[in-house]
């Protein structure tokens, strides 16, 4: 497997200078980006197949074990603060489970009757998404996921870094990130993980996109969890609406901290009416703007 193999371009980094090592390890980084982008169809393709089969119901399962687990769920645990998408519609798995997360554990990524039992625990099934990330494309753990998650009819979308692997011809969206040998031979915490990263934060973001929870490139579903990020909601309402500051603090507190619902009252919605136009919208500010607009040119 290429992220196994030891490059030639490399062989002699123990004897370079600190510059040099610095200067060759960000250079790698751009084989990382490259890989990504050669994969944007698939991303497409996987994107538009994760939002046909969560817009309504359904959960996001990520899966996997090391360093490609530790992204995935990192991933996926900044979803809720990020864009509030609710906690009982999120799974992570991670082959030596929350340990995992802070040390390796051993012979975990070998645990293929841990993951059968995490995919009954959890009762996957066709309406989920399931992501397994692995960068070998061959991790017990993470394919045994990946197998019994379509078993039981969920999509299933599995990234690797090489080509023919079984999580690659075995997922029903195969993300293919060919980011070839490491700068440290087998390391692939450094660009097949950066590879990994760039196409999970695609498709996460890209899904939250398309389901409605950024509006003009605002993340209007954000959880105010903390006095930066009430301060981010205040600026969303005022760049948004044109209001004061002092407007959209009391926007923000009538509508328990929710910019989409502050966004509605600073435009003359009730709170009620404001819930009922957002879940009319099904989430979509936009569309919830243009009733707003509607009922308005309506009444005159």
């Amino acid at each position: 497997m290429s992220t196994e193999g030891a490059s030639s371009r490399y062989s002699s980094i123990d004897l370079w200078d600190a510059g040099d090592i610095v200067d060759a390890m960000i250079e790698a980084q751009f084989d990382a980006v490259a890989a990504a982008r050669a994969a944007r169809t698939a991303l497409r393709e996987a994107t538009l197949a994760m939002e046909a089969r969560l817009r309504f119901r359904g959960r996001l399962v990520y899966a996997g074990a090391g360093t490609s687990g530790r992204l995935a769920v990192q991933d996926g645990a900044e979803l809720m603060p990020t864009f509030s998408w609710p906690e009982d519609r999120l799974v992570l798995l991670m082959a030596g489970g929350r340990e995992a997360l802070l040390r390796s554990v051993e012979g975990a990524e070998d645990e293929v009757s841990r993951a059968r039992r995490l995919m009954r625990r959890y009762v996957i099934d066709r309406n989920d998404v399931l992501i397994a990330v692995a960068a070998s494309g061959t991790t017990p753990f993470t394919l045994a996921c990946l197998r019994e998650a379509r078993r039981r009819g969920a999509l299933t979308i599995g990234i690797a870094s090489n080509p023919g692997t079984p999580l690659l011809e075995e997922a029903d969206h195969p993300i293919l990130l060919d980011t070839g040998a490491e700068p440290i031979a087998g390391s692939t915490r450094l660009k097949a993980g950066t590879a990994q990263k760039i196409a999970l934060n695609v498709l996460s973001s890209a899904l939250m996109i398309l389901i409605g929870r950024v509006y003009q490139g605002l993340m209007v579903d954000v959880q105010a969890a903390n006095q930066k990020l009430v301060q981010r909601s205040e600026d969303m309402l005022v760049r948004l609406t044109g209001s004061g500051r002092e407007a959209a603090r009391d926007a923000l507190s009538r509508a328990n901290g929710s910019v989409k619902l502050a966004v509605l009252l600073l435009h003359g919605c009730s709170v009620d009416d404001g819930v009922r136009l957002i879940e009319q919208s099904n989430g979509r500010l936009r569309a919830a703007l243009a009733l707003v607009d509607r009922h308005g040119s309506d009444a005159a």
